[in-house]
């Protein structure tokens, strides 16, 4: 890693006024201040002002990704526009190094009238390349935009998910020494995500990448330090990207469960337990390595003959991390039961790394060889927190192994 430090922001700040007509007073105040050398004191707040970001620090050195993120009102964008120089803080210091590239709103500039081979010619002239450096990087644009056929058609006629592709191809051609990123993989489809994420990472082996996302799956990917913004304060800072992804989360309790199906079956009772010890306020604490029993208790329609059960387990995400159902560890279907039956499940030795997980069951009839209805489906039934595994870990399972060192 490099000692070649390109982004240092020292207690930045910037505050804003929530009406414009006061906004606009405050500004020409400001100026006429500015000019007659008598600004105010800028740790006050006037009537009606607010900080939206308020003492931020942090330096970023080439090789480095920064993920920035937080809620919608941390100060996120501001402090981007700061970064890019659309805007001066209030107070504190801004220092940065080399050619500044920024990849946001990404084909928001093109001249709908202009082709697309026009576009790249102004486009790129915006963002600071020379006429030269754009006819020694026009084959690598249109190869990257994957748009050929269209280049010399007006960007009018571009879907939106072209505009995007050729808008990307450019600003990634720039080879900056910073690269400013806002939610750029949040567009278009998987193949030009995957790509853009392989352009974005080796372009930040040469830059200092700070990268603005609420996918918490790319952040994790793809930055080596974070930056949890919460209220324009800065709520954690530091190398474990982990911790502050964790952190983020918090902002965000989902404990509301959803009940669907045909309603053949009906959740009577649901206990979740470990060494003893039963979930409290539907939270249940468990250490990494133990093992999870579940006590659920079903009301069974006559008309079911035969039914399956699973479990789901999901991050707070809400993407499923891992599952076990009775058909996948009997390899037969739950059959002649009575009206209520009460099912007892043990899964050995919980591999999931630390967090929060909520816990999701399905009810699910059989008709023939065929899946049948959905009886049952309650998501979010309960919740679990897995403790003391390896705190450095990003993938939800972690899988147990043999390590030798010859």
């Amino acid at each position: 890693m490099s000692n070649d430090v390109l982004i240092k922001v020292d207690n930045v700040s910037k505050k804003f006024c929530r009406t414009l007509k006061r906004s606009l007073w405050y500004g020409v105040k400001d100026v006429v201040g500015e000019v007659f050398c008598r600004a105010g004191n800028q740790d006050d707040l006037r009537t009606g002002e607010f900080w939206s970001v308020k003492d931020v620090s942090f330096e970023l050195k080439r090789g480095e990704c920064l993920g920035l993120i937080g809620p919608n009102g941390a100060g996120k964008s501001t402090l981007l526009k700061m970064l890019n120089g659309l805007i001066k803080p209030d107070r504190g210091e801004i220092r940065m190094r080399g050619r500044v590239g920024a990849l946001i709103e990404l084909g928001a500039g093109f001249n709908p009238i202009l082709t697309g081979r026009e576009n790249i010619y102004v486009n790129g002239s915006v963002l600071g390349l020379r006429k030269k450096e754009i006819d020694r990087k026009l084959e690598a644009i249109i190869e990257f935009a994957e748009i050929e056929d269209a280049l010399d058609t007006p960007v009018q006629n571009y879907s939106s998910g072209m505009k995007v592709r050729l808008g990307f191809a450019i600003a990634a051609q720039m080879e900056p020494d910073v690269l400013l990123i806002d939610e750029v993989l949040a567009v278009g489809d998987a193949g030009f995500q995957m790509k853009c994420f392989n352009k974005i990472n080796e372009i930040s082996q040469k830059a200092a990448v700070i990268f603005v996302s609420h996918s918490m799956h790319y952040v994790g990917r793809i930055s080596s330090d974070v930056l949890l913004m919460g209220g324009g304060l800065t709520v954690y800072s530091g190398k474990s990207v982990q911790e502050g992804i964790s952190r983020y989360f918090e902002n965000f309790q989902n404990k509301q469960l959803l009940i669907s199906g045909s309603g053949k079956a009906k959740l009577e009772h649901l206990q979740l337990s470990t060494n003893g010890n039963c979930d409290a306020d539907d939270l249940l604490e468990i250490d990494y390595g133990d093992d999870l029993q579940v006590q659920m208790q079903l009301s069974i329609d006559n008309s079911v003959k035969q039914f399956r059960v699973s479990l789901a387990f999901f991050d707070r995400t809400m993407q499923i991390v891992a599952e076990c159902s009775s058909l996948a560890a009997t390899g037969k279907h739950f059959s002649d039961l009575q009206d209520m039956c009460l099912l007892q499940i043990v899964i050995p030795k919980m591999l999931l790394s630390n967090g929060v997980y909520s816990v999701t069951f399905s009810v699910t009839g059989v008709d023939g060889n065929d899946w049948g209805e959905v009886l049952l489906r309650c998501q979010n039934a309960k919740q679990i927190k897995v403790m003391g595994g390896f705190p450095m870990a990003f993938a939800p399972v972690q899988l147990p192994s043999n390590w030798l060192l010859n």
